[in-house]
């Protein structure tokens, strides 16, 4: 069980976001979403304008190809044995017209090919800017978020932003300039009826696919929020195996997905029949078009006004600008809905960064590791104040302790510290500040915090592991490092031998969130990575909570060992791991209540003798620890008698 503050702080949203957790629904145009999108795609202008015009090139051999074959099939409009039939003219028209086909193909692939770098290039580079801006988001963003959601959301954007540019570039450009190609051929050629029938045509085609895909849109929306739903309950249920397995919750959480699908299903159903709505309208202008444009070209060649080549060649133009037309609707919808997805990608770029490093901010200079927490005052929410005006140092080279019991705020402060959350101005008095915290006298908040969290290692309470090997998960204090001191890192934690035991040592996969690994295991781990880091500040919350009594022991003297000479920072419910700090601070209730060495709170007899008397009560009947409420937490810290490392976890 966390401590220090409420288990799930409610986020500071931004104006304009509702619904899903973490998610962004503010709504902008669809221009604006453009906008967004056009400095992704601006450092590859060189490349688009190429890419336009091998799509131009490839439109005006396409136009070209029913305005050739009119020629040669007037050419062969010969009486049977006319000896003109086997001229070169027949011929070389036919040979043109073949290489007319294959340029349309060559510049079409040609354009594909320059095009494909700037599409997968933008992909990359938004993906790249959505994952890193995630990582600057606050504790808050990610403790309330719903990870199936954020990713099939992330997923969806940068799929969307191929699919955009692929169909405006590939099928709506081309298209839009290949009705403009061939309405100057038919308004040169012919007259302007059949200019008019067609631009006529178009008119309708889109008033009628815009408006009734617009009208379609909040469905596809309904589906996709729907999706996501089920996906987090999924996922959800999925990282919380464990959890099912205790409470014999499969059919509950299968229940729970079921109805999560069956809207999803019900939100699919209108989808598709709307769809179908849409493709039926459509056919239908595109074939009265048809039949309007063949009736007045076969007129004209019954008068004699147009060649049977005059009539090929508009059959051909209609074939040419309805089948991609056919599919404007569905291209619509598409382009519709991948502007949807890009805009919540976008939103969650935009999301309030809470923790932002002031413009300008230096790195953190740390010269002696004085740490001061100076009338620090924190709420998670402005209802619920959490530290009251806290204030204690911890000089340099030197342990502090911080115990109390649970929702005490003892965690917070490492939350703080390592600006998880900036300190807040809320306070029981109108006039206080929200106090600040310093290292060696530089404000936490006035340094990059990059730099800050270089300068910090910790080894929380709650060890939570990467799905790798247990070489990674180790090496992961210190990237980069070599083998021999992931290897020393891990016997000055006493999980070495463990490592070597096992079939692959340590290329063991630890599993999803390190779930292989017991409790202690995955502790010692985290404290192998702590100690590779080797900080000049450290952070020990509960960090021996899950080991059993032996190791404990063992890993206090190598903890003592790695503090030496460091600022160290240890939050502990177990008194007799903290008896040797330089001070002990007690907090009860988010304020101060007693602070002092060991021998001096116990001479005091306050709250601090109260807790020990109590712990040690505990110790006598087999426990070894407790949070400060009764012995009947005692249990923390007993032996579960499994041997090196498989401790059960404790705390929870």
């Amino acid at each position: 069980m966390r401590r220090g503050g409420p288990a799930l702080p409610l986020p500071e949203a931004p104006a304009g976001t509702a619904g899903v957790p973490g998610s962004v629904t503010r709504e902008r145009s669809d221009w604006q979403t453009l906008a967004r999108l056009l400095p992704y795609l601006w450092p590859w202008r060189w490349r688009v304008a190429l890419a336009l015009t091998f799509l131009v090139a490839a439109k005006a051999a396409n136009v070209s190809v029913p305005v050739l074959l009119k020629y040669l099939v007037d050419s062969l409009d010969l009486k049977a044995g006319d000896p003109r039939a086997m001229l070169v003219v027949p011929v070389g028209l036919l040979l043109a017209y073949a290489g007319l086909r294959l340029c349309t193909s060559l510049f079409t692939e040609l354009r594909e090919l320059v095009f494909a770098k700037v599409s997968f290039g933008a992909s990359k580079q938004i993906a790249l800017e959505v994952f890193g801006h995630l990582h600057a988001l606050s504790l808050r963003f990610h403790l309330e978020r719903q990870t199936g959601g954020l990713t099939r959301d992330i997923e969806r954007g940068t799929r969307a932003l191929q699919s955009l540019v692929s169909y405006s570039l590939y099928t709506i450009l081309p298209t839009l300039i290949e009705v403009m190609m061939v309405l100057a051929v038919l308004g040169a050629r012919f007259d302007m009826g059949y200019v008019w029938i067609t631009l006529s045509a178009l008119a309708v085609y889109i008033v009628f696919t815009v408006s009734v895909t617009e009208w379609r849109t909040r469905f596809r929306r309904e589906m996709n929020e729907s999706d996501s739903k089920a996906n987090s309950r999924a996922i959800d249920a999925l990282l919380n195996y464990e959890t099912v397995k205790y409470f014999n919750n499969e059919a509950f959480e299968a229940k729970r997905y079921e109805e999560g699908l069956e809207t999803f299903r019900k939100a699919q159903v209108k989808s598709q029949t709307t769809l179908s709505l849409l493709n039926t309208g459509q056919q239908l202008i595109i074939a009265t078009s048809l039949v309007a444009m063949l009736w007045r070209a076969t007129e004209g060649v019954v008068e004699g006004r147009l060649t049977l080549g005059d009539l090929v060649m508009i059959n051909a133009f209609l074939i040419q600008l309805y089948i991609p037309l056919n599919f404007l609707g569905v291209l619509y919808r598409e382009v519709k809905q991948s502007l949807t997805d890009l805009e919540k990608m976008f939103g969650l770029l935009e999301r309030h960064r809470e923790v932002d490093d002031a413009p300008g901010a230096p790195p953190l200079a740390v010269r002696e590791g004085v740490v001061r927490f100076e009338d620090v005052h924190f709420a998670y929410e402005p209802s619920r104040p959490i530290l009251h005006g806290v204030s204690f140092e911890i000089p340099a080279g030197k342990t502090v302790a911080v115990v109390g019991p649970s929702g005490a705020g003892k965690s917070t402060l490492a939350r703080l510290l390592y600006r998880f959350y900036d300190v807040s101005p809320v306070s029981t008095t109108p006039a206080a500040g929200g106090g600040r915290i310093t290292i060696d006298g530089q404000d936490l908040r006035a340094v990059t915090q990059a730099s800050l969290r270089a300068a910090i290692g910790i080894v929380p309470q709650d060890t939570v592991l990467f799905n790798d090997t247990v070489q990674y998960n180790i090496a992961y204090g210190r990237p980069g490092c070599s083998r021999e001191e992931v290897e020393a890192a891990a016997k000055a934690a006493h999980i070495h031998d463990f490592i070597a035991a096992t079939p692959k040592g340590y290329e063991t996969m630890v599993g999803e969130r390190g779930l292989k690994l017991s409790g202690g295991e995955k502790q010692r781990v985290a404290i192998a990575r702590t100690l590779l880091k080797n900080p000049p500040i450290l952070i020990f919350d509960e960090a021996t909570s899950a080991l059993d009594s032996a190791n404990e022991r063992a890993i206090q003297a190598e903890l003592k060992s790695a503090a030496a000479g460091k600022t160290a920072l240890v939050i502990a419910h177990r008194l007799s791991t903290v008896v040797d700090a330089h001070e002990i601070v007690v907090l009860e209730a988010g304020r101060v209540a007693e602070r002092g060495a060991h021998a001096e709170l116990l001479a005091l007899n306050g709250r601090y003798a109260q807790m020990w008397q109590l712990q040690q009560a505990g110790d006598g009947h087999g426990g070894s620890g407790g949070d400060g409420h009764g012995a009947g937490d005692s249990s923390s810290g007993s032996s579960k008698g499994h041997g090196s490392g498989q401790a059960a976890p404790q705390h929870r």
